[in-house]
């Protein structure tokens, strides 16, 4: 029986391993059927966390998993979607505003076969969104009785502060959880996001434990392209010609050795270092076949000594990010360079 670990402060238990949808449906594994094996071999490993979006594979995911639990098994499940990403082409068919969020649920719904969802995600920030109408709206949701709880995706400490004190002054429901990126390879939400997620009681379910593959074993030196859909999609993230990329790859070497010195795997090496730091709550793991899956299964059960956790921060110290294309979200601030000069003003002379 896998051990169950308290979800924030809500009172729900959930398996240390979540069950990421993200690569069910075209952007992945097209064959419904098999993500449902998928599925079903997951429950019956004792995950009970489902995790997908309304953006994956623009909705053919939800759709998947809503099959997969069509057969009875839904209240297994703490089920977990997102919204804020372009579906279609409508302009306002994306972000975090009231008018989106209440239309875009009602479309999870229906292709998640259920009347209700655990845990209903912003899936990044929307600088042109006021926090308190993105809050309203999900309180709402909340209280209509369509959505149990929200979270957050990639919001930086500042912004997740923000959204509790907002939900304390304007009677809100609170976020109750945040999904970063954090691996071995991109340790940079140690700084201050899981600091602040444990002030604020929150859970963290963080994606890309094994770096988008970079931690399967499938990386080495002499690689000189892609070798994967998701590689080829983010060169950034990716490409080994890169210096930031090579950083990467030097350190995956390391940690290989580390993981067979230590008898283990290296996908159980990078699951059970992210499964490791106290604020976090489950590690999502986004398996495209069954074997995929199966090399994952387990990590939970690992323990690192202080000696192999000692090793790994001399490899790649704490709060490093190796690649910053790795962090997940940049803000506008960063993004546009209008909001970084001062258009039109003359210079001093």
């Amino acid at each position: 029986m896998t051990e169950l670990r308290p979800f924030g402060r809500t009172g729900v238990k959930v398996s240390p391993l979540t069950l990421g949808a993200m690569n069910f449906g075209a952007r992945g594994n097209s064959d419904h059927a098999d993500g449902i094996r998928i599925i079903h071999r997951a429950l019956d490993a004792g995950i009970n966390v489902i995790d997908t979006a309304d953006a994956y594979s623009q909705g053919e995911s939800e759709t998947i998993v809503g099959k997969a639990l069509a057969d009875g098994r839904r209240d297994e499940v703490f089920l977990a979607t997102k919204v804020h990403m372009q579906i279609g082409d409508n302009p306002n068919h994306r972000g975090n505003s009231r008018r989106w969020i209440i239309r875009e649920v009602e479309n999870s719904l229906r292709r998640l076969q259920t009347d209700h969802v655990d845990l209903y995600q912003i899936h990044r920030p929307d600088a042109d969104t006021d926090v308190d109408d993105t809050l309203g709206a999900l309180t709402d949701l909340v209280r209509q009785g369509k959505i149990r709880y929200f979270g957050t995706s990639c919001f930086p400490p500042s912004a997740i502060v923000e959204g509790q004190w907002i939900a304390q002054r304007r009677g809100r429901e609170r976020v109750v959880s945040e999904q970063p990126p954090y691996s071995l390879l991109n340790r940079g939400i140690e700084r201050e996001v899981l600091p602040v997620a444990q002030q604020y009681g929150l859970a963290v379910i963080p994606w890309s434990p094994l770096a988008g593959g970079w931690l399967s074993g499938r990386y080495h030196r002499g690689l000189t392209e892609p070798i994967s859909l998701r590689a080829a999609r983010q060169p950034g993230r990716f490409d080994p010609t890169l210096p930031a990329n090579a950083a990467k790859l030097a350190a995956v070497e390391q940690l290989a050795a580390l993981a067979q010195e230590a008898g283990l795997s290296l996908i159980h090496l990078a699951l059970a270092f992210v499964l490791e730091h106290p604020a976090i709550t489950s590690a999502i793991i986004g398996p495209r076949t069954l074997e995929h899956l199966e090399s994952q299964l387990g990590a939970e059960k690992v323990s690192l000594s202080q000696d192999v956790l000692d090793r790994i921060d001399e490899i790649v110290p704490p709060g490093t990010i190796l690649n910053q294309a790795d962090a997940g979200y940049q803000p506008p601030s960063i993004t546009d360079p209008a909001r970084r000069r001062r258009q039109g003003v003359t210079p001093a002379r």
